[in-house]
């Protein structure tokens, strides 16, 4: 008990006699003190039977002996057996007497341990003194409670030791005073002491006192630990206070009236709208009428309405004392008492002020939010626990090209996909409060993908709300469209792969050409010795027809990577197919029909017109192939303007002038999942040793090179169509004459000797040899170098008239293009002829300000160089 101290205490005869907790109290004294009374009854009464028995037997003992003594003296007869039968009825009596007895005590021991048994295992601390306040009876839960005793004090006396206790423990000993002269008068009395132990927690032991009936002076003392019954009977006033300030201060108003209309209660709420106090409406005489601002007397003056009614309920401008005016919305119910049969009301006040301007502030509110949520660029969604989509937004809609009614209620599973990472899962932590990726890459299904024809990918990012909406929603996802950016990704990937490959590819193409250039230039050196009836022309023919096979397959590589060597021209595409359909007619088949539809003044592009065929009959091969039991292939042009750039997968094509070329079959369609790697080099759906997979990529390379672009769409089981976009061209009148001058030229030169002299640059050996024995063959005085420096020690070594250069454009150290920068430096009039692997356009990029160039295209035959070099020479 010391480690508590003392808060307040006050006498528990005070409560309330018709108290429920102190009725049960009662009852349990009533109960225990009789309990003690008839016990310690039946022990005199069984002392007394002892004693009187004891008293019986010894008296028959004295009789019989006296009997026998004096008889002889008086001369009686008595007869011995009489007196033995007296002597063992007695006896039996006596010893009956005694077994009763024995059986009553040992009843009454059994009682009074059944007693003190019960009193020991009680949790309640009970103690029984005599009229001196000496203990007679104290068991172990007291001693509990008052333990350790304080200093000097024993359990002899439990008064004296519970007034010790109170003042150890620094509590006020008036209330037990009083309670223990009450119990010497012969009242019941109890008083509750309050302690805080010593981590803070507050204890309340209830102390009882009464008088044992019967026994003067005795009394018996009860203590127990009432703690959760006060923590009830506190927790009930306390919610009463509170229901008491609640209905006070409420935000609403309350009030009640008689059949008179005076006011029997008012809360602090409404008298505050009127300006007033609850205290001054009800006292100062203030009637329901008076807070009208404009009433009809034929109203009663309880009713809200003339027509009065049970209920009432309406729209009011009500005034208070001080003439403050408020508009309300006031509910009345009217009760009628029916013992006295009078009238009351019960109304409920709503001040409609601040919540009209709460109504204005939500709808701007709600608006606002609904701009920021439904026009907002990301796609939100609020998510159940369940993964239940509640809400979304029109940009999340738009993503996965649905309708709200089309989604709300659904499960996110059904057009959200996270691949390798469960996002359900993922959400289900995040509802549960476990902590989640701050991003997740996700992929949103479309419901309609013949709408849209293609998923989103997004960012997801998720946030937990702090409580469900009214939705129920307990995530708030935003989705970010990456969509865009993955393409960019994607583009640039792409970009990458096809540069990478096309730098292999041209370089492999470069070499080989040299190589090429140097077979097919000796085959033509030695077919000017070997004519045809030779033995060896044969031999020497068939190395020139493979070595040419070799340079178209280079071409192919070349055209892949977009280094293909390129002879444009200005094209009529309308000639070119019509020249060219007799050869498609040939290719595709006699059951698949091909129809060819020309667009109306087409207009021309700039193209080389070998790639262009070359385009449009691998296109032309590969639907044939899709149309195995025969079909359609549709080849139609067209023109077209764009004003606006025009966005397909990862290509745009610029506003402008375009030629449209569309290549259309009714054949098996290309399968979705492959249809966005049918560009990709080497990627081939034929089985092994039927296609190279360059056939589409080398397409792609033409076009893109020829400054084009190219898409397909395609529906599995129902064709393919494949659409070219060529820039169109319009020839200026300067490059019409050049073209006339060119053919000119070779007409009039068909013999192919000269005169001059040639410097010869050529970092290989081998086309070196080749290019100097056939320009010396022609007639012509040639001069070697094997690199850029080289030439420029012959020029000084040479410093007579030189009248062309022929130079490779790539070249260990210093290039081509640099070589003639240097010459011009010193000879500005000389021409020169480049030759090389790559494209043209690649050699126009070292020039600058338009100069013009010559170019020979590796791999080039002996009559090729010899045309070459006498077209320039004539200029």
């Amino acid at each position: 008990m010391t480690d508590f101290s003392p808060s307040s205490s006050f006498d528990h005869s005070d409560l309330p006699t018709g108290d429920v907790v102190q009725k049960t109290e009662q009852s349990a004294k009533e109960s225990v003190v009789p309990a003690k009374q008839v016990d310690k009854k039946r022990h005199s009464d069984y002392t007394r039977a002892v004693n009187w028995a004891a008293a019986g037997i010894l008296g028959s003992s004295l009789v019989s002996t006296a009997l026998i003594a004096v008889a002889p003296h008086f001369h009686l007869a008595v007869n011995s057996h009489l007196i033995a039968g007296l002597m063992g009825g007695l006896a039996g009596c006596s010893a009956l007497l005694m077994f009763s007895i024995r059986r009553e005590q040992s009843k009454l021991s059994v009682g009074r341990e059944l007693l003190e048994n019960v009193f020991e295992a009680s949790s309640t601390g009970r103690a029984v003194c005599d009229p001196s306040g000496q203990a007679i009876y104290v068991n172990k839960s007291f001693l509990h409670y008052f333990s350790p005793l304080p200093n000097g004090y024993t359990t002899d006396k439990p008064e004296e030791l519970i007034l010790a206790f109170h003042r150890e423990q620094n509590v006020s000993t008036e209330n037990f005073e009083r309670v223990q002269k009450k119990v010497r008068e012969g009242f019941f009395g109890g008083s509750e002491l309050f302690l805080k132990d010593s981590l803070g927690v507050r204890h309340c032991y209830l102390i009882e006192g009464w008088p044992v009936q019967g026994v003067s002076g005795h009394v018996s003392w009860r203590v127990e630990d009432i703690t959760p019954r006060v923590q009830i009977r506190e927790a009930i006033q306390r919610e009463q206070a509170r229901w008491a300030d609640f209905m006070d201060h409420a935000p609403v108003g309350f009030f009640s009236t008689d059949d008179q209309g005076q006011f029997l209660f008012i809360n602090a709420t409404f008298a505050k709208w009127l300006g007033s106090t609850p205290r001054d409406m009800m006292a100062g005489g203030v009637r329901l009428a008076d807070v009208f601002s404009d009433r009809d007397e034929a109203i009663a003056p309880y009713d809200l309405f003339q027509e009065g009614g049970k209920f009432q309920q309406g729209e009011f401008t009500l005034k208070g004392p001080t003439g403050r005016t408020l508009q309300a919305m006031i509910a009345q119910t009217i009760e009628i008492d029916e013992k006295t049969g009078l009238q009351r009301t019960r109304a409920v006040v709503h001040d409609l002020t601040p919540e009209r301007e709460w109504q204005s502030a939500l709808q701007e509110s709600q608006a606002r939010f609904r701009r920021f949520f439904e026009e907002s660029p990301i796609g939100v969604a609020l998510v159940a626990e369940e993964g239940v989509l509640a809400e979304c937004n029109p940009a999340f809609l738009k993503m996965i090209n649905a309708d709200a009614s089309e989604v709300l209620g659904r499960s996110l599973k059904s057009f959200v996909d996270g691949g390798s990472v469960d996002v359900h899962e993922q959400l289900a932590h995040a509802s549960s409060g476990d902590t989640i990726p701050a991003m997740m890459e996700v992929k949103l299904k479309s419901l309609h993908p013949d709408k849209d024809g293609r998923d989103h990918t997004a960012q997801l990012f998720v946030r937990r709300l702090a409580s469900n909406d009214v939705t129920g929603a307990s995530l708030i996802l935003h989705f970010l469209d990456s969509s865009e950016q993955k393409n960019l990704e994607a583009r640039f990937a792409q970009s990458q792969k096809m540069q990478a490959i096309g730098q292999l590819a041209g370089g492999v193409a470069h070499d080989f050409n040299n190589l090429l250039t140097a077979m097919i230039g000796f085959c033509d050196l030695l077919l000017l010795r070997h004519k045809p009836g030779d033995s060896s022309f044969s031999d020497i023919m068939q190395i020139k027809q493979n070595a040419n096979r070799a340079a178209g397959l280079v071409r192919q590589l070349l055209a892949f990577s977009r280094q293909q060597t390129l002879q444009p021209r200005v094209l009529n595409l309308t000639d070119v197919l019509v020249d060219l359909s007799n050869l498609l007619r040939r290719l595709i088949g006699e059951n698949i029909e091909l129809k060819l539809v020309h667009g109306r003044e087409l207009g021309l592009v700039k193209a080389d017109q070998g790639q262009i065929e070359q385009v449009i009959i691998n296109m032309a091969v590969n639907a044939r192939d899709a149309m195995v039991s025969g079909g359609k292939l549709m080849i139609t042009t067209s023109n077209l303007s764009l004003t606006a750039p025009f966005q397909r997968e990862h290509d745009e094509v610029p506003p402008g002038d375009w030629v449209v070329i569309e290549i259309t079959d009714t054949g098996t369609g290309i399968p979705p999942e492959i249809i966005s790697r049918i560009f990709d080099p080497f990627f081939s759906t034929k089985e092994v040793g039927k296609g190279t997979g360059l056939g589409l990529s080398t397409c792609y390379g033409i076009i893109k090179q020829t400054g084009g672009h190219v898409f397909v769409d395609s529906e599995e089981g129902r064709g393919t169509r494949f659409t070219i976009y060529l820039p169109r061209y319009v020839r200026s009148a300067e490059e019409v004459s050049a073209e006339s001058q060119q053919d000119n030229a070779a007409k009039l030169s068909p013999d192919l000797t000269g005169a001059g002299i040639i410097l010869l640059v050529e970092d290989e050996d081998a086309v070196r040899m080749f290019a100097s024995r056939a320009l010396k063959n022609k007639g012509y005085t040639v001069l070697e170098a094997r690199s850029g420096d080289h030439a420029l020690e012959v020029l000084k070594e040479h410093p007579g008239r030189i009248d062309l250069v022929v130079s490779d454009v790539m070249m260990p150290g210093m290039d081509g293009p640099t070589l003639m920068r240097e010459i011009k430096k010193q000879r500005p009039t000389i021409h020169a002829i480049f030759i090389s692997g790559y494209s043209e356009e690649r050699l126009k990029e070292s020039f600058e300000g338009g100069e013009s160039i010559h170019f020979l295209a590796k791999p080039f035959s002996l009559k090729e160089l010899a045309e070459k070099v006498k077209g320039v020479l004539q200029l």
